[in-house]
């Protein structure tokens, strides 16, 4: 059984390993105890990933010398809660969990967090296992301004794949994924039985969380919602409106009933039921579909990277951080507990546990990361999502707005909307709304 509070159990011997760390570090002038009796404050978005860092958290404190005092929120009151205090710059914490695919501009137009080049650059600082290289590229991206400053270290890449369930495949003659957007279609009618309620395909229908759902279909023209500067919508393009019919297809005859409302919960309880032959979502809904005693398919699923569209095979991909605010009193503590959080002891331990997706292309390669009991097909998957990830959202101020916004159309294209109409209306409420944010 992949029970998330039985996998943390086996966290104390991979990272009771402190002495072979501090002995590599010092080798390069490097002291994970030159900090040593300073308190800490960190703030984190309350998930699987915030779980293992602090289940873990004694271990960064023998390490270091460091006294951490870490709150997990959930992410509805986190997020404003930090940009209210990043804003009156005086946040109450030294380290703060951000998310990039969410609250990139606003770190930026704010200026809200330290550039870590110069600690990166410092090796006094720096542990030489820190390693940059090893962040896949779209990671860091999310993570570094349009002027080259780093404004904090990825934590985790949520990326977009394909879960199919091999049972409803085989009785419809199939045998592998779909590798193509066509073959999405085709294989969805082929498995679609609605007199034995079973469904070709499930995905998020529900207003605002439809939204990345779309914008990773729209991927596969290599085409995203917004121009790269993020001044231009481009939901008028051809493009654009391929992508809403694809979606509208999908939904409208292919899909349980209700699905207008269903969020990515409601598509892993249809999926996991065996109710759905297909659903693309993020990968770290992957692990209760494995659990035996919560899922019906735990033996059937099967795990693939996205079909590739008319103009290319791409994922959507979303991403976490950790920084320190450039108010902060403790650099040099918070520095190092930023290292830690994002190393490459850490992130095994993640992946392991089935608590997240690591940016860390080392992380999949660690044989800890193979001993949580998720099959090859999985890692492969992800490692292929890896190489082919792209923003899953736009990078401007008010994606909450674009959410919402877009989101309308998109519910309206299920219930029958023409998808031309509704997008065209979208970009016309929403322009006004990115003009006053540029």
């Amino acid at each position: 059984m992949l029970n998330r509070r039985t996998l943390l159990t086996g966290t104390a011997a991979l990272l009771a390993a402190p002495a072979i760390v501090e002995s590599v570090g010092a080798q390069a002038a490097f002291d994970w105890k030159q900090a040593k009796g300073t308190s800490l404050d960190v703030n984190l978005t309350k998930s699987p990933r915030a779980d293992v860092l602090q289940a873990n958290q004694k271990k960064f404190e023998e390490m270091t010398g460091i006294r951490v005092s870490s709150e997990a929120i959930p992410e509805q009151q986190q997020r404003p809660k930090v940009a209210l205090s990043l804003t009156s710059g005086r946040p109450d914490f030294d380290v703060v969990n951000i998310a990039m695919h969410v609250q990139k501009r606003l770190v930026e137009k704010g200026a809200w967090m330290m550039d870590l080049r110069p600690l990166i650059a410092d090796a006094t600082m720096t542990s030489p296992d820190l390693d940059m290289a090893d962040f896949s590229a779209p990671t860091m991206h999310a993570s570094t301004g349009a002027d080259g400053k780093i404004n904090a270290l990825p934590l985790n890449q949520d990326l977009f794949i394909l879960y199919w369930n091999k049972e409803l495949f085989a009785r419809a003659g199939l045998s592998a994924p779909p590798a193509t957007y066509d073959q999405l279609l085709a294989y969805a009618e082929k498995t679609t039985d609605k007199a034995a309620g079973n469904y070709g395909w499930v995905g998020r229908g529900l207003r605002n969380a439809n939204v990345v759902l779309y914008d990773h279909m729209l991927l596969g023209w290599d085409q995203e919602t917004i121009t790269p500067d993020g001044h231009t919508l481009l939901l008028d393009t051809p493009a654009a409106l391929e992508a809403a019919k694809l979606y509208q297809t999908l939904m409208t005859r292919y899909a349980p009933p209700g699905s207008i409302g269903f969020n990515w919960n409601e598509c892993q309880t249809t999926f996991s039921q065996g109710r759905a032959a297909m659903w693309i979502d993020g990968v770290g809904y992957a692990a209760p579909l494995l659990d035996k005693t919560k899922s019906r398919v735990s033996d059937k699923v099967g795990f693939a990277a996205t079909p590739a569209g008319p103009k290319g095979r791409y994922a959507a991909a979303f991403t976490d951080a950790i920084g320190i605010p450039e108010a902060t009193r403790n650099k040099k503590a918070a520095w190092l507990y930023t290292q830690w959080a994002t190393g490459k002891t850490v992130m095994p331990e993640m992946l392991r546990t089935g608590s997240g997706t690591p940016p860390r292309a080392s992380a999949y390669t660690n044989p800890i990361s193979r001993t949580g009991g998720f099959p090859d097909d999985w890692f492969d998957a992800t490692l292929t999502s890896l190489k082919i990830s792209r923003s899953g959202l736009p990078e401007i101020v008010p994606v909450t707005e674009f959410r919402d916004t877009l989101g309308i159309g998109l519910s309206n294209i299920i219930g029958g909307g023409d998808p031309k109409t509704e997008l065209t209306r979208a970009m016309d409420s929403f322009k006004p709304i990115l003009a006053k944010a540029s």
